[in-house]
């Protein structure tokens, strides 16, 4: 009996052994010892030390430093700056008649406020095109906008308007008259 679990014993380890050796057939360890199985020469201890000192005088560069700007803006600058590059956008509900020659029709504009020989004007543009150059008057007044950018039409009388326009370098308001 001690022989028949002997041998059954042994058939166990023999054929589990063989199993496990079938499992690791073409794995890492078949180039066990060979220095150049992945295409790598050996490097001798004069290339390494040499490799090291031409690295060890140079400093690494920030490539992420902008060239020419201040690196040490906080988040609420760029944001602040980035944001002043969007032009904002105003809905006008009426035809506007600027001057007595020229009317804006009733649409979407792009607004923007420039200072131009000493004066103020704000400039509505379609597709970059500017449809109207309208003189403006510059004011320290914020309009109680909590926002940097924007412009807004307020009403102001029974045939005017006044279009309101803050930007990072000034804010400006205009009255215009409407078309009838």
């Amino acid at each position: 009996m001690r022989k028949l679990l002997l041998y059954i014993l042994f058939a166990i380890i023999a054929f589990s052994s063989n199993s496990n050796l079938a499992i690791a057939d073409g794995d890492l360890w078949d180039n066990y010892g060979d220095q150049n199985v992945y295409g790598q020469k050996a490097v001798s201890d004069e290339e390494f030390l040499k490799a090291l000192e031409s690295k060890k005088g140079k400093k690494k560069k920030d490539k992420n430093i902008p060239k020419g700007e201040s690196f040490q803006q906080s988040n609420e600058t760029n944001a602040i700056i980035n944001e002043s590059k969007e032009l904002p956008i105003l809905m006008v509900p009426l035809d506007l008649k600027v001057d007595n020659k020229f009317v804006i029709p009733t649409g979407h504009y792009q607004v923007e406020g420039v200072r131009e020989d000493g004066k103020t004007y704000l400039k509505f543009y379609q597709a970059h095109y500017v449809i109207a150059k309208i003189p403006a008057t510059e004011t320290l007044d914020d309009f109680g906008e909590k926002t940097i950018n924007f412009v807004k039409i307020l009403p102001h009388g029974q045939n005017h308007i006044q279009v309101i326009y803050g930007g990072i370098d000034f804010n400006a308001y205009s009255i215009i008259d409407i078309a009838q």
